[in-house]
């Protein structure tokens, strides 16, 4: 049966990573639901994969930042980007030296998604005549970088949807703000897994497991696969359509664990 929660870890994961819907918080979900244990590495390993598969999916952006130094709108998108991770990094290691800890209880995170599902839906409806006014601004950069703080330290808001919304009250487009909001997770995510991996490899914790390295790299790839999959028609769907499907679904969905915790 590992192999088949493995595989059902990876699909969660890689459907959840990028939509603004929180993987965090699903993760979590599920492992009360299948009474599963996983190691703080296994999730970050299985996050990166999700994460660098996403990549193809951004060939324009990716030839601007191997040829930033060519390009002075590509170097100033580059920097932008760069000042959001930083941003994110410094607040991030603050919360390191404060020895900060996700709960693992699922009430705040059922709070988190309907909190975050009413915001969707209040800001949908007041841009619901507006036009997008604003590119990537440093008012964005700012925003972006605190946005991903905000959903470090609360399991169930989701990094997308966060910045997702800041963006939008910023004035962004739909398709702009989830291009941007990707983007900058990507080097986030990237950065944050590798210092855990190097941390968790060299210094491990007394008395933990090791890790089952076929079973993590089995669903590592699942997870790559489906984000892949999962980015590629979310893209698609925010050409032509809102993101109040997420709205609804995060408040049916942390309605239903309350009740599931309540009973």
């Amino acid at each position: 049966m590992d192999w088949l929660y493995a595989f059902i870890v990876g699909v969660v994961e890689g459907i959840t990573e990028f939509l603004p819907i929180s993987s965090t918080g699903h993760l979590l979900i599920l492992e009360h639901a299948l009474k599963i244990h996983k190691s703080d590495l296994f999730n970050v390993v299985i996050q990166c994969g999700a994460v660098l598969a996403v990549l193809p999916l951004f060939p324009r952006r990716l030839r601007q930042v191997f040829g930033f130094w060519r390009d002075p709108a590509a170097r100033d998108f580059v920097i932008k980007m760069v000042a959001a991770v930083a941003i994110t990094g410094a607040g991030g290691l603050i919360l390191e030296k404060l020895h900060f800890k996700l709960p693992e209880e699922t009430t705040p995170v059922a709070f988190a998604l309907m909190i975050g599902g009413a915001l969707f839906l209040l800001m949908e409806w007041w841009i619901n005549d507006k036009e997008p006014i604003g590119g990537v601004t440093w008012s964005v950069v700012v925003a972006v970088g605190v946005g991903q703080l905000i959903a470090a330290v609360f399991p169930g808001s989701s990094r997308s949807g966060v910045t997702i919304l800041m963006m939008l009250a910023l004035g962004m487009s739909r398709p702009a703000a989830t291009e941007f909001s990707f983007l900058v997770g990507v080097p986030t995510m990237l950065l944050a897994g590798s210092l855990k991996i190097f941390k968790e490899l060299h210094h491990p914790l007394p008395g933990t497991e090791p890790e089952n390295w076929m079973l993590l790299l089995w669903c590592t790839a699942v997870s790559g696969v489906v984000s892949f999959i999962a980015v590629k028609w979310l893209l698609r769907y925010i050409q032509t359509h809102t993101f109040t499907m997420f709205g609804w679904y995060r408040i049916i969905a942390g309605a239903a664990l309350i009740v599931a915790a309540a009973g």
